[in-house]
C-alpha cells in the first residue's frame, strides 16, 4: 500500500497547499490587511480615529476616503486574525462563482453602500423630532467585518439551503443566520459596533433582492479591465479567476437572476446523499469511497467486483474515460459513442456504437458538457472534481458548483 502523502506531509507543506488553494482577490485582502495592522504595530500608530469611519467627519468635513480606509484597519490582532479568518471561506467561494474583478468590485459597492446606509441610520437617529440620540455621529467603526456580514447574506442566498449551523452548536434558518451572528457578537465581544454590522446585513439583503442591479456593470466592463495590459501579471497568476467562468450574465448573480435553484439540502451533507449516485459509468458496487484528500481519483471505470485493481488498470479506465468526451469530437470518421442506460445494480456500462456521421442527440450532449466543463475548469476547479460533480448534476452547471463548494467546505 502506498503511503498517505497528504497526512505525512508537514504542517509548512500543509499551510502552503491551503494558501495556494486561495484565490487571487480573496488572498490579496487578507495580505493587504494583514500588512497594514503590521506596519502600525512597528511604527506604533494607533491614531485610529484619523482613519475610521465617524459620521460627523465624513458629513462636516467631507472626508470621504474613511469609507474605505476604514474597512482596511484593524484595531488589535483578534480583530484582524478573526476577520480575515472569516474572509478567507466566504470570498474563496464569492470569487469562484463570480470571478475575481466582480468579487472586487462587489467588495467596493458593500464598502460605499454600508458607509451610506451608516450614514442614514445615524443622522436619522441623531435628528429625530421624539428623542435625538446624537452618540451615533460621534461612534467610530472600523474594521472589514462590515462587508463580511454582507458576504456571508449573499453567500447564504446563493447556496440555496434551508438551515445553517452557528459554531456547530445548533442549526437555525438561513434568513436568520446573519442575524443571529449580530446578536451572538453584541453579547460576546466588547467594543463591537452594532451599526456597522447591521449596516452590513442591509447591504448583503439589499444586493440579493437585487437592489444594486443597476449599479452592476455589464460583463464588457469586466473583459475590458481582464484584457488590460496593466493587469497582464495579475490575470496570469494561478489563483486569478477570469469572470467569464462565473455568471454568464452582465450582473453578478442575485436571488433574482442567478440560475441557483433553491435547495433543501444542507450542503455539508449535499455530496454525501448523492454519493451512491455519483459514479455513473462506474461498473462495480463495492469500490471503496471517494476519498476526498485525493482530489486526482475521480472514479474507477470498467472494472468488474472482484477484479485486482493495479496501478496500470486503474490509469487506463481513465484514460478511457476521459476520451470517451475527446475522440467523438476529435475525428469526424469516429463512432459516435452513447452513454448507457445507467442501471442501480449495473455491472457494465452499456456502450451504444453508431457508425454514422450524422450527429445525434448524445453527441450533442457531450458538447455541451464538454462546454459547462470548462467553464468550471476556468473557476479553478479540479477538472476531474468537475467532472464528476457536473455528471452527478446531469450537466446542470449550479448544482455543480453546490457540489464542488460542499467539497471544499
Amino acid at each position: 500500500m502506498r503511503p498517505n502523502i497528504v497526512t505525512e506531509a508537514g504542517l509548512p507543506t500543509r499551510l502552503n497547499q491551503w494558501w495556494a488553494a486561495i484565490p487571487f482577490i480573496t488572498s490579496g485582502v487578507t495580505i493587504i490587511c494583514g500588512i497594514i495592522y503590521v506596519v502600525c504595530l512597528l511604527v506604533g500608530y494607533d491614531s485610529f480615529s484619523d482613519v475610521c469611519f465617524l459620521p460627523s467627519e465624513v458629513i462636516s468635513r467631507f472626508q470621504v476616503y474613511r469609507i474605505y480606509s476604514s474597512v482596511l484597519f484593524h484595531g488589535s490582532l483578534l480583530h484582524v486574525v478573526f476577520n480575515m479568518l472569516a474572509l478567507v471561506p466566504l470570498g474563496a467561494e464569492l470569487e469562484r462563482i463570480m470571478g475575481s474583478i466582480r468579487l472586487l468590485y462587489l467588495m467596493i459597492l458593500l464598502a460605499t453602500s454600508n458607509a451610506i446606509f451608516h450614514l442614514i441610520i445615524a443622522l436619522t437617529v441623531a435628528h429625530n423630532p421624539v428623542h435625538p440620540y446624537p452618540f451615533l455621529m460621534h461612534e467610530c467603526a472600523i474594521g472589514f467585518s462590515g462587508i463580511i456580514f454582507s458576504m456571508i447574506v449573499i453567500e447564504t442566498s446563493l447556496s440555496g439551503i434551508h438551515t445553517r449551523s452557528v459554531f456547530g452548536l445548533f442549526n437555525v434558518p438561513a434568513t436568520w443566520y446573519a442575524w443571529i451572528l449580530l446578536i451572538l457578537f453584541q453579547l460576546l465581544a466588547t467594543n463591537v459596533s452594532l451599526l456597522g454590522h447591521l449596516c452590513g446585513i442591509i447591504s448583503g439583503f439589499a444586493y440579493t433582492y437585487g437592489l444594486f442591479n443597476y449599479l452592476l456593470p455589464a460583463s464588457s466592463f469586466y473583459s475590458a479591465i481582464e484584457s488590460s495590459s496593466l493587469l497582464a501579471a495579475c490575470v496570469r497568476r494561478p489563483g486569478f479567476i477570469l469572470c467569464t467562468g462565473g455568471a454568464t450574465n452582465g450582473n453578478l448573480p442575485t436571488r433574482l437572476n442567478s440560475n441557483t435553484a433553491p435547495s433543501g439540502i444542507v450542503p455539508e451533507n449535499l455530496w454525501r446523499s448523492i454519493s451512491s449516485w455519483v459514479p455513473l459509468r462506474e461498473a462495480t458496487t463495492n469500490q471503496p469511497a471517494q476519498d476526498e484528500r485525493f482530489p486526482g481519483r475521480g472514479r474507477t471505470l470498467g472494472s468488474a467486483r472482484n477484479q485486482p485493481t493495479s496501478g496500470i488498470d486503474s490509469d487506463l479506465s481513465l484514460q478511457a474515460g476521459l476520451l470517451e468526451n475527446s475522440d467523438t469530437r476529435s475525428q469526424s470518421e469516429a463512432p459516435v459513442v452513447g452513454m448507457g442506460t445507467r442501471l442501480s445494480g449495473a455491472r457494465h456500462l452499456n456502450v451504444l456504437t453508431v457508425p454514422t456521421n450524422e450527429p445525434t442527440p448524445d453527441d450533442q450532449r457531450l458538447d455541451n458538457f464538454e462546454e459547462e466543463l470548462k467553464k468550471l475548469v476556468a473557476m479553478g476547479f479540479d477538472k476531474t472534481r468537475a467532472e464528476v460533480a457536473l455528471t452527478a448534476a446531469d450537466g446542470d452547471t449550479s448544482i455543480a458548483i453546490e457540489i464542488l463548494m460542499s467539497q471544499q467546505g
